[in-house]
């Protein structure tokens, strides 16, 4: 396996596109653990969310277990691609629920959590894009 493919910072990386990798990081970061209040503490909208898609309580508990974990990897240099794919899957249920099932708007929120939902999958697909050398077996291939 090529050494390459684990380290922190690509030695491709410019000084630009690791501050763009943090700001990506740190942004998804922010919105993935904001959201873990109102998904561990029952609050209305999100187990009015859950219930809609057949997934409450556990799909509200679980979820947030999982971007509580793709929140904590995105910010560990060593397994920002880990933490990007798995907020990338998340993201992608979410938005396809919201397609599908809930509506762009869900109980006036004007779109809000789409908009949440859509900006966590864009910075995680331009991380996970950053950081495509990290990725394990691929990774220096790509």
């Amino acid at each position: 396996m090529n050494g390459q493919a684990m380290t922190t910072t690509p030695a491709s990386m410019t000084g630009a596109l690791q501050i763009l990798s943090w700001v990506c990081r740190i942004a998804a970061a922010i919105i993935l653990l904001q959201t873990l209040f109102f998904k561990f503490t029952a609050a209305p909208e999100s187990v009015y969310i859950f219930t809609k898609v057949g997934a409450e309580p556990w799909g509200r508990i679980g979820s947030g277990v999982v971007e509580l974990i793709a929140a904590l990897l995105l910010l560990t240099p060593r397994f920002v691609w880990a933490g990007a794919t798995l907020a990338l899957g998340v993201m992608a249920g979410a938005i396809v629920s919201h397609l599908t099932l809930l509506g762009i708007e869900v109980q006036g929120d004007k779109g809000l959590l789409f908009a949440l939902a859509v900006t966590v999958f864009v910075v995680c697909a331009v991380t996970l894009y950053l950081h495509r050398r990290q990725l394990p077996m691929i990774g220096w291939r790509l």
